[in-house]
């Protein structure tokens, strides 16, 4: 799993012009599924969300987890973070999990994101056209694949 993470004020995702996900302070995750991707990275991924340490503390230092804040989380489902763009100038996406695998990956990992933290996680509408609205803080934006994790 690729994922983008960004620290914002508030985010929201417009499908057809209608809000289908909205949250206030906290992350705005886009998540990319690749084929090889399975509960383990699910596991991993939302346990290092959820204790990583990004926003201000008291004193205004990056020194506190999305659950000490009580944050909020949007997650967005995003195939083009395995884009391959080696040949040519058109990207091709076949490095990115089938529909159908990813979309069970990104369900499960959206409920399991829920259970663990206990805060609110809000989505986007997966395999359609979205409009999604970050209102980056900081800006502090992190990348993180599950294949890379020494």
């Amino acid at each position: 799993m690729r994922a983008v993470i960004q620290r914002v004020k508030n985010s929201s995702v417009i499908v057809n012009d209608e809000i289908v996900g909205e949250i206030g302070a906290g992350l705005n995750i886009l998540l990319g599924i690749g084929p090889e991707d399975d509960s383990g990275d699910i596991k991993w991924l939302v346990n290092k969300l959820c204790n990583l340490r990004i926003f201000s503390d008291k004193n205004g230092l990056m020194n506190s987890s999305i659950t000490e804040v009580n944050g909020e989380f949007i997650v967005v489902s995003q195939f083009t973070l395995h884009a391959s763009y080696k040949k040519g100038n058109r990207p091709s996406f076949i490095k990115a999990a089938e529909p159908d695998l990813a979309r069970e990956l990104f369900n499960n990992f959206c409920n399991i994101l829920s259970s663990e933290s206990k805060l609110k996680v809000e989505r986007g509408a997966f395999g359609v056209h979205m409009e999604v609205n970050i209102d980056n803080d900081g800006p502090v934006t992190i990348i993180i694949d599950t294949k890379n994790k020494e």
